[in-house]
């Protein structure tokens, strides 16, 4: 897509406009010249000061250049050898997102005590004082009336590091185990498959500079899923040196890219998985280095026959026989061709493509083909692919075993823990993970895993109990979770307190609103994350100052409550913070402000002030540190898990996972019934042995084939900071970077086949209607998704997120909101909402 001048100076236009809004602040919107210290050309002189991103996972070490207190430009940090000094396009929205002139700016009251959509909370503003006074009487009426764990606090996106003071604080402090993480409604499916073999529950990385077959299966790392500037940087030269495979429904940035665009259909990836492992051992093709092989050297792998397991010798894997047994040795290509809508042809080559790479292949998967009701086992059955060609921890493949980023330990909390808080902590959690249908076994244990969607549906259904007052912090979930509409009617049964940086359609929901300082250039915390083999610890720190009345969520407003909390007779919670000190000078905090700086200074103290030299970079000084704002790692120790062994029963990666069958068993003893039982209870169809192994598993779809043709595909724009970019003129204005969107409106994308048949064209008006819900949005021929797939980019619809998000903010969105079509599902082996993999089906009817 071609960005015209004409576009970018009409956006650069309402970007002045915004900032002037804002207050009294000098416009330069061209700041610097050549010399970016000095400034030249007439600009004003400035620096660049280190802090770090927060519009997606990836926490990009990042720098802002500033000129008389203004931040005016944006690049990655230029010592960071996770991203190599590059952000992506969403980087470059925070200086939009921070002079937002729509950001809450004062704490305000509701005094409208009816709640619902387009009702008016008629909000006054009120002072800090008062807020918190209302918030710490609410929180002691629960714990006057022995009812703590009926407090609920939602996290959305956080800073990795100071996240504990928050969410890991306030509800255990009072006394309620309901500390809710946004996490399962946009990823943790993903992890299944790569704990459930090599015993790893994370985000992977990939080794891209050496990589020779990068197979990209439901995501598009060019626009979002973690590592993007580093694919950015590194996809031209892979192009070049090897071969790029692109596995998605749709025609994404990366898989117009591609070699090979493989539109499968929608929920069928794990038919295309079992067949291509199918044709790599037939074929003899599995990595005979990391698998192993048969003893007498000749292979017995042979379709639709069985192997006897005492033939084969197996080195760091564990099941490769039981799984051609099980599952495997009927999952031909000709079997996949008609499940999945791959050729056997194409399915064969791809095949022989990755084999002839390894070790130096890796199989990127993303939330595409897992995030739905029976995604765990796409999610095991894709990532098997990694170990059978050998790619695990190799150069040039999928990697997990990061040297880690030192960091030091926050005082513990239990010392401030009183009896109640004791007792009241252990309730049943409100999100109802580990009932017998919602096993959520993240890392192997049972109720271990946050069923984030479904705690509206605990509140509004009281079970197990009902929940009376709520605080959240930067987030949205009346917008960005499927189903929306419960957490309308869920908001409206509970004293709500909205922490975030915008009016939002949560937020109109919430009895008290407090302003968020903007995370990546007004907040002190710490950030560590991993990327293109090294990991970092990185700072986010005030690049300007406060615009408003906004305080740091994690910290000053956390001590803040406590305080407040304090002076009405429960000093448990301030009393910890003031159990701080700092590691140099071991003063203790006497307000916020001091608060974040020690609990900053703690944490980071590993990399500046190490008790014994450390192998990445050198820091000498907490100034030092947060002048260059990064501590890099030594770089990565490729295969050292095939010598120690992987985390896992076994130590091997196993096939046939002894991980997964000791927590399904485990969740079946409690209650009292068999594996069989629970995975039907799930939603699942395997039985017996086949539940331990990567297998096919129908997709579950919401809709009738008749009444609803068509299958609906939500995806991520490569401007979309988690659903808070949408405010900006930037985003509206450049929308159409992602392949067949437009700018300023929000199109459903339909194959010209499809369109024919209905007799729409491109333009018309839509009505999208699904089991739950409809959506009217403008129709788009468009020959990158398959005949009888429909695609819309998620983000807009937003209808209180501000003057631009909203057509009329409070009252019409701009376009729709995806999650008003898909219903709440989940998978529940893992607790994620379902959003992907085919699982919404939609009808088209022109308006």
């Amino acid at each position: 897509m071609k960005i015209k001048r004409r576009d970018f100076l009409k956006a650069s236009v309402a970007t002045g406009a915004a900032v002037a809004l804002s207050g009294g602040l000098t416009l330069n919107a061209f700041a610097n010249g050549k010399d970016q210290k000095t400034g030249s050309g007439g600009t004003e002189p400035g620096k660049w000061i280190p802090s770090t991103c927060q519009g997606c996972t990836q926490w990009c070490p990042c720098e802002f250049f500033v000129q008389n207190s203004r931040a005016v430009k944006v690049r990655g940090n230029q010592l960071s050898k996770v991203n190599l000094g590059y952000v992506c396009p969403r980087g470059h929205l925070m200086l939009q997102e921070l002079y937002d002139p729509d950001r809450v700016k004062v704490p305000m009251k509701r005094t409208n005590p009816k709640k619902g959509r387009n009702v008016d909370p008629k909000f006054v503003p009120i002072s800090w004082d008062e807020a918190l006074g209302i918030v710490a009487d609410k929180i002691l009426e629960l714990r006057k009336n022995n009812e703590p764990h009926k407090f609920m606090f939602i996290r959305g996106r956080y800073s990795p590091k100071t996240y504990p003071l928050a969410y890991g604080t306030l509800p255990k402090i009072i006394g309620s185990p309901n500390a809710i993480s946004h996490s399962a409604i946009c990823a943790e499916a993903e992890k299944f498959g790569p704990f459930y073999t090599e015993g790893f529950w994370g985000y992977r990385d990939y080794d891209l500079a050496r990589t020779k077959c990068l197979v990209v299966w439901g995501c598009d790392p060019l626009s979002s899923n973690r590592n993007v500037p580093n694919t950015i940087n590194k996809i031209g030269d892979l192009i070049e040196r090897g071969t790029l495979i692109t596995v998605d429904p749709r025609l994404s940035a990366i898989a117009a890219k591609s070699h090979e665009w493989v539109p499968v259909k929608p929920g069928e990836d794990g038919a295309l998985a079992t067949a291509l492992a199918h044709v790599i051992l037939t074929k003899g093709l599995w990595s005979k280095e990391f698998v192993g092989d048969f003893k007498d050297g000749k292979n017995q792998f042979k379709s639709g026959k069985s192997v006897d397991e005492a033939v084969f010798a197996e080195k760091h894997t564990h099941g490769l026989v039981k799984w051609w047994n099980i599952e495997l040795k009927d999952r031909t290509p000709e079997w996949a061709e008609k499940v999945c809508g791959i050729s056997k042809d194409q399915i064969v080559r791809i095949a022989r493509t990755m084999a002839k790479a390894a070790p130096n292949v890796a199989v990127w998967m993303g939330p595409g083909p897992v995030m739905s009701p029976r995604g765990a086992y796409p999610s095991f059955a894709i990532h098997a692919l990694n170990g059978l060609l050998g790619a695990c921890e190799s150069e040039g493949g999928s990697l997990r075993n990061h040297a880690k980023s030192p960091s030091g330990k926050l005082p513990s909390i239990d010392d401030f823990l009183d009896d109640m808080a004791k007792k009241y902590g252990k309730e049943k959690k409100i999100d109802q993970r580990g009932y017998k249908q919602f096993p959520s076994i993240s890392e192997g244990k049972a109720g271990s895993s946050v069923i984030t969607n479904n705690a509206a549906t605990g509140i509004l259904n009281a079970d197990p109990y009902d929940i009376k007052v709520v605080v959240s912090n930067w987030a949205n979930f009346n917008f960005s979770c499927t189903g929306a509409d419960r957490w309308d009617k869920a908001m409206s049964k509970v004293f709500y307190v909205h922490i975030g940086t915008n009016p939002a359609e949560a937020a109109m929901f919430a009895d008290i609103v407090l302003p968020a300082a903007h995370h990546a250039t007004q907040k002190l915390s710490i950030i560590d994350n991993k990327g293109n083999t090294y990991t970092h610890l990185s700072i986010q720190q005030p690049v300007v100052g406060r615009l408003w009345e906004e305080k740091a969520d994690e910290t000053e407003i956390m001590w803040m409550i406590a305080e407040k909390l304090g002076a009405k007779g429960f000093p448990n919670m301030i009393n910890y913070f003031k159990s701080f000190k700092d590691p140099e000078t071991g003063k203790t905090p006497t307000n916020a402000e001091e608060f974040a700086l020690i609990a900053t200074r703690i944490i980071s103290a590993a990399v500046w002030k190490p008790e014994k030299p450390l192998k990445g970079d050198k820091l000498t000084s907490w100034e030092d540190f947060k002048a260059k704002g990064i501590y890099n790692s030594e770089g990565y120790k490729f295969r050292e898990l095939w010598e120690k062994g992987f985390p896992t029963p076994t130590k091997k990666f196993e096939f046939y996972s002894e991980a997964l069958k000791k927590a399904l068993d485990d969740h079946a003893k409690k209650h009292q019934t068999t594996i069989d039982d629970i995975l039907q209870a799930s939603g699942y169809l395997a039985k017996g042995e086949q539940a331990f192994v990567p297998h096919y598993e129908p997709p579950k779809r919401w809709g009738d084939v008749k009444e609803y043709p068509f299958t609906f595909i939500d995806y991520k724009s490569r401007l979309n900071r988690e659903g808070r970019s949408q405010n900006t003129t930037w985003f509206q204005e450049f929308k159409k970077v992602d392949a067949g969107d437009e700018s300023w409106d929000d199109v459903v994308r339909i194959n010209p086949e499809d369109g024919k048949k209905l007799g729409i064209k491109t333009g018309d008006m839509v009505k999208l209607t699904s089991v739950t819900g409809s959506i009217t949005v403008k129709a788009k021929f468009w020959e990158g998704v398959r005949p009888g797939t429909v695609s819309k980019c998620y983000g807009q619809g937003h209808w209180a997120y501000g003057k631009i998000a909203a057509k009329e903010f409070g009252k019409t969105p701009r376009g729709g909101n995806n999650n008003d079509l898909m219903p709440d599902d989940y998978e529940r082996l893992t607790g994620s909402t379902a959003r992907n993999g085919g699982f919404t089906a939609v009808k088209i009817e022109k308006i």
